[in-house]
């Protein structure tokens, strides 16, 4: 926050959970003028300018699910000086009339959220993010702010490269997430493992990740045909339907939500005691995140993956149809979390090792 108020650049990173929402919001709120917010996500957006709004801070999000009236709404509020925090996709950002819109007015400074999506080495790489590198120049006296859950050093220097920050400050917290219990298994008898977990917790929050849509389907019916309430959750589905079972899920209405990676992303659910990937993750990034989402109040919570030779396979084929340009960095991820599964070590342990931090010593974990 304090690197915020001096209007330095910076790259921050912190575990899921950890307060980087704070670290922008926070200094939005006290610098004069409206701080822009890059996410990457519309149901992000709505999730923190509907949680600022509630505090009686006034946000706004510009995206294509605007209508015209809403987006004119909008952009009298900007031209009045109303707004404090814009959120705003990248692509929308670096579009010349909207660069030229926002010089317009009194930007007190850019955060860029999922950051690491703008380095080929990062897990989720998205070659949009690269035309942000120019807000750097067009807002010459604005700090920038990079923020992201995931990024060992590699990425950490690429993303200040790639945006071409000045002499950043690069703060990483701590990534033991103390209350976290690790563990992995290797898959015999899929569907038993998994309600194993919903058992332990029985009645309470949990996240079930599945690596596609049908598979996330097949393991929510079945769910369901046992008695386990749950709701399915993915990219494939009508937008009404993921909203509405996001709400039931985040309002404690359905305990148990089936996911690709495609749920999850900003959202702040405290009360997720456990969290169970069906199948290998494609990168140790993926999971950092992903598991990140148990635990948030603090309180132990309980994260299972279950793998099998089979999975690295399948991440292999759907790493042959990627852009070259990150295939190298694909297969590096795919190998450091097939390691994490295989090898005889802690888990918690090799997580943390993994973004260049170790772990206390007389610290005990699985």
């Amino acid at each position: 926050m304090r690197c915020v108020m001096g209007h330095g650049d910076s790259v921050v990173v912190l575990p899921t959970g950890g307060g980087k929402s704070l670290c922008y919001q926070v200094p939005a709120v006290c610098l004069p003028g409206m701080a822009i917010v890059v996410s990457p996500l519309i149901s992000l957006m709505k999730d923190q300018v509907d949680g600022l709004r509630e505090c009686g801070i006034p946000a706004a999000a510009l995206n294509s699910s605007l209508q015209p009236h809403e987006k004119r709404t909008i952009t009298a509020a900007i031209r009045s000086g109303e707004i404090k925090l814009l959120y705003i996709a990248p692509e929308r950002l670096v579009m010349e009339s909207t660069i030229d819109f926002l010089q317009s007015a009194q930007v007190s400074m850019i955060a860029i959220d999922e950051a690491h999506c703008i380095s080929e080495w990062g897990h989720d790489f998205r070659p949009e993010f690269r035309g942000l590198r120019m807000i750097r120049d067009r807002f010459p006296n604005v700090g920038v702010h990079a923020y992201t859950a995931t990024a060992t050093e590699r990425v950490r220097v690429d993303i200040a490269e790639q945006l071409g920050l000045r002499n950043p400050k690069t703060l990483v917290g701590s990534f033991d997430r103390k209350n976290l219990v690790y563990r992995v298994q290797q898959r015999s008898g899929q569907l038993d493992q998994i309600r194993a977990v919903i058992e332990r917790h029985a009645g309470e929050s949990g996240i079930v990740y599945c690596t596609t849509r049908a598979d996330t389907e097949s393991v929510c019916a079945s769910l369901n045909d046992f008695g386990i309430p749950a709701l399915p959750y993915h990219a494939g589905m009508p937008d009404v339907d993921r909203h509405r079972n996001q709400e039931s899920f985040i309002e404690d209405r359905t305990p148990i939500i089936v996911a690709t990676v495609a749920f999850g992303m900003g959202i702040d659910k405290p009360n997720v005691r456990f969290v169970v990937h069906a199948g290998m993750p494609k990168s140790l990034e993926n999971y950092q995140q992903e598991s990140g989402r148990a635990g948030r109040d603090g309180l132990e919570a309980e994260c299972v993956l279950i793998f099998s030779p089979g999975d690295i396979a399948r991440w292999k084929n759907m790493i042959a149809e990627a852009d070259p340009a990150v295939m190298d960095a694909q297969r590096a991820s795919l190998n450091a979390v097939y390691e994490f599964c295989t090898l005889p070590n802690c888990r918690h342990r090799s997580l943390v090792r993994y973004f260049g931090q170790d772990l206390q010593i007389g610290r005990a974990h699985v």
